[in-house]
């Protein structure tokens, strides 16, 4: 998903949703395509995990992605981003 020039990658888990930079920043690795479990989602280049409230990646300290407010409004998500708050995602929840 984009969101003002930002790909983010967004997530539905069972304690609720999350958005984060689409890539990691270890080497450029898609996490959206990688694996959720515990609150943190897996790279799938080189299985670094970032925790998805926090961005904070558990391998490296120094490691982090931007995390992003995610509100679910009338079926549709929203994601907060550079401090708008406009509905980004025309897709039902």
């Amino acid at each position: 998903m984009e969101v003002d020039g930002r790909q983010l990658a967004v997530f539905r888990t069972r304690q609720g949703w999350y958005a984060i930079d689409q890539s990691c920043p270890h080497r450029g690795g898609p996490l959206a395509d990688g694996i959720v479990a515990d609150g943190c989602v897996t790279c799938p280049l080189h299985d670094r995990r970032f925790d998805l409230t926090t961005g904070r990646c558990g391998n490296d300290d120094e490691l982090r992605v931007a995390t992003y407010r995610v509100e679910i409004r009338e079926d549709l998500v929203w994601v907060e981003a550079s401090g708008l708050r406009r509905p980004r995602c025309p897709a039902r929840a």
